[in-house]
């Protein structure tokens, strides 16, 4: 079965009855080029458990299967539950749930399974993108590596660098938990149907300690979203006008003074260091 080729994607569809769904995302690798550079950046091994977000047709889990010790994949759409049992006969170490991603409770999900640290292999819509990746990071001492196919567009934000028009408070929340590893571009004519963008091919090497340290998660990413609520605030107008870090114009600019920060400065210059040391001096003027 090669589900690379076109004719033969669309023969099951249409045995199927199957339209793909545009409202899913439902945009089907059919490169075997691409779908190598897939596998390898995933670095599985027979050893390797494997969760896979939106399976679709089964193209790249077929292959996944192949190499890994599991792979657990979880589906939105149960019209295709059909078709992942048709592509994925005879592979005993696939497992096919469907259900929506950001409803499962990961933890009760990976230890029901056995626990240990997974690889994730995903092919991310672009409307639900940002979501999943945080449910990721959110339990990322279940996951060795987050392998992702996403819009070309929301890979530059997740790789951007401080003082680059990409750079947001997205870029700082993934680049401190993970170091971000562009693998290749994507052309959209890889896919079936053919999207309206281009993609990339990125991981997330999840990171054994955060790029920083800080004291206070939780107040140093108050920062980072008071910073770049109002981009076009400079830090001292933001911080002051966060509710969230609820502080007045005195405190904002004594704790900007005490971290060696020029006020008038905007949330998207600061580097996630120069994050961190905001956050420091908020914790030392306690």
């Amino acid at each position: 079965m090669n589900l690379t080729s076109a004719t033969q994607i669309k023969s099951i569809l249409a045995r199927h009855r199957i339209h793909p769904k545009k409202r899913l995302g439902q945009n089907f690798l059919i490169d075997a080029n691409v779908l190598g550079k897939l596998l390898d950046a995933s670095g599985i091994s027979a050893q390797t458990r494997v969760l896979e977000i939106g399976p679709g047709m089964g193209v790249v889990t077929r292959e996944l299967a192949q190499r890994a010790e599991k792979v657990t994949c979880i589906e939105i759409d149960s019209d295709m539950e059909p078709v992942l049992r048709e592509t994925l006969d005879g592979l005993p170490n696939a497992e096919v749930v469907i259900d929506d991603f950001l409803k499962v409770d990961l933890d009760k999900f990976i230890g029901e399974r056995g626990g240990g640290s997974w690889t994730v292999v995903a092919n991310l819509p672009y409307y639900i993108t940002t979501p999943i990746i945080t449910k990721l990071i959110d339990s990322k001492q279940r996951f060795r590596s987050i392998v992702l196919m996403t819009q070309k567009e929301v890979a530059s934000r997740l790789k951007a660098a401080a003082a680059s028009a990409d750079y947001g408070s997205i870029t700082v929340f993934v680049q401190y938990h993970c170091a971000v590893n562009s693998i290749a571009r994507v052309s959209r004519n890889v896919f079936y149907p053919v999207p309206d963008v281009d993609s990339e091919l990125i991981e997330l090497a999840v990171r054994p300690e955060p790029a920083v340290t800080v004291e206070d998660e939780q107040l140093y990413f108050s920062i980072v979203r008071a910073a770049f609520g109002k981009r076009r605030k400079t830090l001292l107008n933001a911080l002051s006008s966060s509710a969230d870090l609820g502080w007045d114009r005195q405190r904002a600019e004594s704790v900007l003074q005490a971290a060696g920060i020029d006020n008038s400065r905007r949330g998207e210059t600061l580097s996630l260091h120069e994050f961190a040391s905001i956050c420091t001096a908020g914790l030392g003027l306690v």
